[in-house]
């Protein structure tokens, strides 16, 4: 899932087989990704949601670890799925256990149509500002396309105005971007806090040929961001996973002082050999400053 201009983009976005290429959190006053983040010494009171990205980090791996935590059963999923005006997609969408080195988990499990639609920044606003969300859960969805096509108007040297998106713009986008600001809106967590991207060397298959990993709409959206290398190739960081950590402001850090209360520990379908999989999320409350 990705913005491209006029052509579809490459890579596996929901690490689930979905094509796309290439596609923050802290953002500048212009839209822009921030400074780097600095860890804070006293967290805040409320909840923290925590994610350790132990292989990456997707789209479907985000909406499986916020409904998990959640604790969002098939009826809630698809409750919200109506609201998003995707209700047709009743019983196609589904939280699932997933197993990976014998390690069980959870997973996202979508079964979507082909879609061929291109729609512009303008036609995705306008598609979430007439879904049944909360004003908080629309302008983070909002957000994340935002840096997209921001994103992808850096790399063809085009404002975000003129980005067409073709696989960011489809169904399976607007279903995880949609789906995870709306749980976390939900969740309401007083901090997030993400682990370093593990990142790759290799290549990224596309409809126009190979792209270099990380490619490049996703390097640029990792300024900014604590990053370490995997032993691995191709792509462990996708458009829409990393456009969602900045829109839903998470900082990068070590594990912050907390009580964990629940956990999940989740799967994508792109399994990498000889390297530890998946994705733990954790919530629950800040310790109370010494």
């Amino acid at each position: 899932m990705n913005a491209s201009l006029d052509s579809r983009e490459a890579g596996t976005d929901r690490q689930s087989g979905h094509d796309h290429c290439q596609d923050g959190h802290g953002q500048g006053h212009d839209g822009a990704p921030g400074p780097p983040d600095r860890p804070r010494e006293t967290p805040p009171a409320g909840r923290v949601l925590v994610l350790r990205p132990h292989s990456g980090v997707s789209g479907d791996i985000m909406v499986a670890g916020l409904a998990a935590l959640a604790g969002l059963g098939q009826d809630g999923l698809e409750a919200l799925l109506a609201d998003l005006g995707l209700g047709d997609l009743s019983g196609r969408v589904r939280l699932a256990p997933r197993t990976v080195g014998g390690i069980a988990g959870e997973g996202l499990h979508v079964d979507l149509r082909p879609e061929h639609v291109h729609r512009s920044l303008g036609d995705v606003v306008a598609f979430l500002e007439a879904a049944a969300m909360t004003d908080r859960a629309r302008e983070l969805a909002i957000r994340a396309f935002s840096l997209l096509a921001e994103a992808e108007g850096r790399v063809h040297g085009r404002p975000p105005s003129e980005v067409h998106f073709h696989e960011v713009g489809a169904v399976d986008s607007l279903l995880d971007i949609g789906l995870a600001a709306a749980i976390f809106d939900r969740l309401d967590p007083a901090e997030f806090v993400c682990g370093p991207l593990p990142l790759c060397d290799g290549t990224i298959e596309c409809a126009h040929g190979l792209l270099p990993s990380p490619a490049p709409a996703v390097s640029i959206l990792l300024e900014g961001a604590m990053v370490r290398g995997l032993d691995s190739s191709g792509e462990t960081v996708t458009p829409t996973g990393l456009a969602l950590l900045r829109s839903l402001g998470a900082r990068f850090g070590p594990w912050p002082a907390m009580t964990v209360e629940r956990q999940a520990l989740v799967f994508g379908t792109r399994v990498l050999p000889n390297v530890p999989n998946g994705a733990l999320f954790a919530l629950g409350p800040a310790a109370p400053a010494p």
